[in-house]
């Protein structure tokens, strides 16, 4: 982690060097030139420039001053990782950036702005935010941190390998040419496509550019006839290509991307994503003459609806995920209390290498699908917490204990939190665990109409916790792409809209929870299959297999509905696991999934 003296040096040579650009101030977004929530160190200029590690944010550097933006999952970890002296901090979505420069920019600023960086939407808002103030937003042509970060890394070279059709259950034939009739229904000649996951979706291959993000870094043209331009560091590729689907898909160097937008855009319609794509985007198809469609990815919406093979490798990789972490939780329960009494007590590092461990001898796992949340006690407050040598805090019986973890595997990516106690918990602790297991239980529990948003269900989580006068400031679950990245758009769970109808195929997660800070936090979270249940209606079906802590619920708390519930769970959990774990953890096994009376 760099110092506050490296962060305020490199402040003070950016601000130089926009002053030699005639620049008032610079935006820095975390995200890159996909909108990543995972950044490549390359790409990773936030975290350079103030010391911030968190997957969502973005800053302003001014001559006099610099602001940081992040998000309510990150309020108690910015504190931690970025100088108050150097930044002030600004919540993302409450206090955006753009009502900052409305209310304090100056006529006559010149505010710089990578268009590679910034989606439409934002630019719009900041647009309209410099029309308000009288100041200018200057896009730039070269990155600034070429200059000043001496020792940046290199951009990711991770190669790329193929996804069977049997795995993906279609060819990239068959979804080229019905994603390119959704393209010329949807009124356009072509479609940009700058999100990594979609391409690799698409043409059947996963990348290795990012660790636990299996897609590759590329851009893509898809016509309306189903034509492919690919726009790929063909480094990347093997020289055999004979496994992949590449036959009928033009492979070109990425930083032809833009250019050939600009040149292929004169006169036409061209279908950019409206919640995603750059604003270099708009930019190059309105220079050109063209017309923009700003709309509903339909690739987006297609890769969300999982087909049979996909939602069968699914089913099929949680059980091996839950065979491993099983074993996991069976080693630390029965290791952390004897090894705490000693005076060795296992700390979060080893019980998150313990976990990948497991998961490693799993069959068909390849790596994780994101960096465990090993977090004891009050580092568990930080609800995207990741274990360092000068936070490795001892597991014990003082605290509760949660590890929000994940696989990535040959046929499907998972996704799990469960919240362990060694001892009983303080009163306190224990009512809050069980509105988390309350709220959790309503949602997974829950029947609703086919096409029911996520923002409507989400306050079924919730609930239990409000009627405390308690609450969460993250969403309460997404969803999750198949060997693909851990969260997946667009589908989501929280209080802000989201107008994405649930329809059977959709995985998501279910993670509702409760955090106080400099005290504990607590999680439980299953990923779940949306499925058919009544005509017209959709229901939840677990996928992921794992007992759930009972040992710190307060029963009397529990309906009798919440009960059977619970032991249903645990039935199935049992049953598909007890003829796969050891000894010591069939033992745990049987003991933590025993039925509730009611």
């Amino acid at each position: 982690m760099a110092s506050k003296s490296d962060i305020a040096a490199r402040l003070s040579a950016l601000r130089t060097l926009l002053k030699s650009e005639g620049l008032d101030g610079l935006i820095v977004p975390r995200a890159d030139a996909h909108q990543s929530e995972v950044a490549a160190p390359h790409d990773d200029r936030l975290a350079f420039i103030t010391g911030f590690t968190g997957s969502a944010g973005l800053a302003l550097v001014l001559e006099d001053k610099a602001l940081i933006f992040v998000d309510g999952r990150y309020e108690i970890q910015v504190r931690h990782e970025v100088s108050a002296a150097l930044y002030e901090v600004h919540h993302l979505h409450n206090d955006p950036i753009d009502s900052w420069l409305a209310a304090h920019g100056s006529k006559g600023w010149r505010i710089g702005f990578d268009p590679m960086l910034i989606d439409t939407a934002l630019y719009d808002r900041l647009a309209a935010s410099a029309e308000r103030a009288g100041f200018t937003l200057v896009p730039i042509s070269k990155d600034p941190f070429d200059a000043i970060w001496t020792d940046r890394p290199e951009k990711p070279l991770g190669r790329i390998r193929p996804m069977s059709p049997t795995l993906a259950g279609e060819t990239v034939a068959a979804k080229t040419a019905r994603l390119g009739r959704k393209i010329a229904d949807a009124g356009a000649d072509m479609m940009a496509e700058t999100l990594p996951d979609n391409i690799a979706w698409l043409l059947n291959l996963r990348g290795s550019d990012i660790a636990m993000n299996p897609v590759p870094q590329s851009f893509m043209v898809l016509n309306a006839d189903g034509a492919v331009v690919w726009f790929v560091d063909s480094r990347k590729l093997p020289n055999d290509l004979t496994a992949f689907e590449l036959e009928e898909v033009s492979v070109r160097p990425a930083e032809e991307f833009i250019p050939f937008v600009h040149s292929a855009a004169a006169s036409r319609t061209v279908l950019i994503d409206q919640s995603f794509a750059p604003v270099a985007l708009r930019l190059a198809v309105e220079g050109a003459g063209g017309t923009v469609l700003s709309a509903d990815n339909p690739l987006t919406l297609a890769k969300a609806r999982k087909t049979p093979a996909e939602l069968a490798g699914y089913r099929a990789c949680h059980v091996e995920d839950g065979i491993a972490l099983t074993e996991f939780l069976a080693w630390l329960e029965r290791e952390a209390p004897g090894r705490a009494a000693n005076g060795n007590p296992i700390r979060e590092i080893e019980a998150e290498d313990r976990l990948l461990a497991f998961r490693a001898r799993r069959k068909g796992f390849l790596e994780a699908s994101f960096r465990s949340i090993s977090a004891s006690g009050a580092n568990a407050a930080m609800c995207h917490y990741n274990a360092g040598p000068q936070s490795d805090a001892a597991i014990t019986p003082d605290g509760p204990y949660l590890i929000d973890s994940g696989g990535q595997y040959e046929n499907g990516t998972t996704d799990v939190t469960r919240t362990l106690f060694l001892a009983a918990p303080e009163d306190r602790v224990r009512a809050t665990y069980t509105a988390v297991l309350k709220g959790f239980i309503a949602l997974i529990t829950a029947q609703f109409p086919e096409g029911t948003c996520g923002h409507q269900l989400d306050a079924l989580a919730r609930l239990p916790l409000w009627q405390m006068g308690l609450d969460y400031d993250h969403g309460t679950g997404h969803g999750v792409g198949h060997n693909l990245l851990v969260h997946e758009y667009p589908h989501r769970f929280a209080k802000k809209a989201n107008h994405y109808g649930l329809e059977p195929g959709n995985i998501m997660t279910i993670e509702p929870g409760y955090y106080e800070a400099d005290g504990y936090g607590l999680r439980i979270e299953n990923q779940v299959e949306v499925t058919a249940a009544l005509p017209g209606f959709c229901r939840f079906r677990s996928l992921t297999l794992a007992p759930i802590d009972l040992k710190p619920v307060d029963i009397a708390a529990l309906s009798p509905q919440e009960i059977a519930f619970i032991n249903d769970y645990h039935a199935t959990v049992r049953e598909t696991l007890a003829d796969h774990v050891s000894d010591d953890a069939r033992d745990f096994l049987m003991r933590s999934t025993r039925a509730l009376e009611a």
